[in-house]
């Protein structure tokens, strides 16, 4: 039974600033964008904090070189002190708190062109799984930070080749980004078209899991088995397509909780879920807490959060 006020488009279920770049309007990502800029750029105006946004297309590195803070990624804190890489896949909503008169590199990314570069190297794809931090040594560091400096120079002229320096840079970032993650490093690489076929399923789930497709809709849509899905699924992702299908599910809950004020019956009708004690027991066996709790405890955390010191 839906709730008895009907909730507002999808469209604006979720009121958190969507931005290309943090602070500029929102318009199309040229295909092979990638930008690099100075942490202090946009953080300095902003005195050192960067409210929740979402960026739809682009994708961030980000290097603190001095300094630190605080990320706020889908309503969780991620505590950071320099030498450090942030990782911010596009679609999430985050923001940042950074200690006063840090430094360090901001470099984004179009969604297209990381596609491309990980259906190439598939074996990279865990560095864009979730938002994250990677701890750096000072060698690390500046090898990083010398690779940076290396991509802002050929951003800022023309000569052959350009694409190409830009391009080995960065995956000379990503490659030393991923072997100091340790065990993901170690796992084996799934081939390159699962995953393809696992960014495709991503794409059709962001824009279709409030309709609550079953597994074998989504394998049809994309031309393949449902076992082919799974398997693909469970070598890229470690997660069966069902499960990735809740998840989606849940963070949009999640979000709505933490930056809305529609009802528990609203949000479970948001993401596809008619019935609200249905909705409050899916939430509370996935997540752990009724949605309500969930809502009070990070509200109250998000009061409480020291500040600390992009995008």
């Amino acid at each position: 039974m839906k709730p008895a006020a009907s909730p507002p488009a999808p469209a604006s279920f979720l009121p958190v600033p969507a931005f290309y770049l943090y602070g500029e309007p929102q318009r199309d990502v040229d295909k092979g964008f990638v930008h690099v800029e100075s942490l202090e750029d946009r953080s300095r105006p902003s005195e050192w904090t960067i409210e929740p946004h979402v960026h739809r297309e682009l994708a961030h590195i980000i290097l603190i070189a001095e300094g630190g803070g605080a990320m706020r990624a889908e309503g969780y804190d991620m505590l950071f002190d320099a030498p450090c890489l942030l990782f911010v896949p596009a679609g999430i909503v985050h923001g940042f708190r950074w200690v006063s008169e840090s430094s360090g590199f901001v470099i984004t990314l179009a969604v297209s062109y990381l596609a491309d570069l990980l259906a190439r190297h598939a074996d990279l794809a865990p560095l864009f799984a979730t938002a994250h931090v990677v701890l750096l040594s000072s060698e690390h560091h500046t090898r990083i930070k010398r690779a940076i400096a290396e991509m802002d120079r050929e951003l800022g002229w023309k000569a052959p080749g350009q694409r190409a320096a830009i391009e080995t840079e960065l995956l000379s970032i990503m490659t030393c980004s991923l072997r100091l993650m340790g065990s993901l490093a170690e796992a084996p690489t799934p081939p390159a078209q699962h995953a393809t076929l696992v960014a495709r399923l991503r794409e059709r789930i962001d824009a279709r899991f409030r309709l609550r497709e079953p597994v074998g809709d989504y394998a049809v849509a994309l031309g393949v088995s449902p076992t082919v899905l799974r398997v693909a699924c469970a070598k890229v992702a470690g997660r069966s397509p069902a499960a990735m299908l809740d998840d989606r599910a849940l963070l949009e809950a999640c979000r709505l909780l933490l930056y809305s004020n529609l009802t528990v019956a609203q949000i479970g009708y948001a993401v596809g879920i008619e019935d609200p004690a249905y909705f409050s027991r899916f939430f509370t066996r996935h997540i752990g807490q009724p949605p309500r709790r969930y809502r009070a405890l990070m509200s109250s955390d998000e009061r409480s959060a020291v500040t600390g010191g992009e995008n």
